[in-house]
């Protein structure tokens, strides 16, 4: 049955939480970055190709290490955010949403009725029907997270309408595609995203719904805080593993070298 969605309860009592994106594919992966004690998990099926089966393990991974799973779908057709749903996954992060209304239309397929039209099911988050179907939708609607990430100038420029849409639970930024699309790509420290970032996070926070940051350097953590920030994603499990296997190498390497 779909657990409770302790991020969600974490945000709302303000506590500070710590994610990781996964776009390893592979259930151990999920594991592991739960043993590491992050706080939650964005598997990764914007960027990265995982078929079926193998995303619904790794939701399974995530149950049973105690993980919050959201899933970032490709885009926001109704029916891909209710596949990834359907599998288990705690809520969806949806990349390059502009508008209220692209907000409202998330929330729509993210949720049952009333709060919106998901399509009914009773597969994994319901027990196979084995609990009581009606008081599930209830308790989905609880649980689910819907997370918008503003990555565009319009996006920015409608981060108040986007954060205002009842059943926005979280903004995630992506400074990345929002650089390039100021024209700057991958100048994610220029002035001119750094100022869109704060811009949007000031916007949604007014509207009471929390934002989360990607720090880029450590001092970006404390800067975050100091506006009411109190969720951030810490990059992705491969660029983390990339950066540990060169300094492992590298540690041994010189080592060796010194002894000589």
């Amino acid at each position: 049955m779909l657990r409770e969605n302790v991020l969600k309860r974490k945000l709302q009592q303000g506590e500070t939480v710590f994610g990781l994106i996964c776009s390893v594919p592979h259930p151990t992966m999920v594991e592991m970055i739960a043993a590491a004690d992050y706080d939650f998990v964005i598997i990764d099926t914007e960027h990265v190709l995982i078929n079926p089966e193998t995303l619904e393990n790794m939701l399974r991974a995530a149950d049973a290490s105690g993980i919050t799973a959201l899933v970032r779908v490709q885009d926001a057709a109704p029916n891909t955010i209710l596949r990834v749903l359907d599998a288990g996954a705690h809520g969806v992060v949806v990349p390059h949403v502009r508008t209220k209304e692209e907000a409202e239309a998330i929330v729509k397929a993210s949720r049952y009725y009333p709060q919106g039209m998901r399509s009914l099911n009773g597969g994994r988050p319901a027990d196979f029907a084995k609990i009581d179907l009606q008081g599930y939708l209830t308790y989905a609607n609880e649980q689910v997270m819907v997370v918008p990430m503003i990555e565009n100038r319009e996006g920015v420029d409608n981060a108040a309408d986007i954060a205002s849409v009842p059943g926005v639970d979280m903004i995630l930024e992506g400074a990345a595609d929002l650089s390039q699309s100021y024209g700057l790509p991958w100048q994610t420290r220029s002035e001119t995203v750094q100022s869109a970032l704060a811009q949007a996070a000031a916007a949604v926070r007014a509207q009471g719904v929390p934002y989360c940051a990607i720090p880029r350097a450590l001092e970006d953590v404390a800067l975050w805080q100091e506006r009411g920030v109190t969720a951030f994603v810490l990059g992705e499990e491969r660029g983390t593993a990339f950066r540990a296997l060169r300094t492992h190498l590298s540690t041994y390497r010189d080592a060796g070298t010194g002894r000589r």
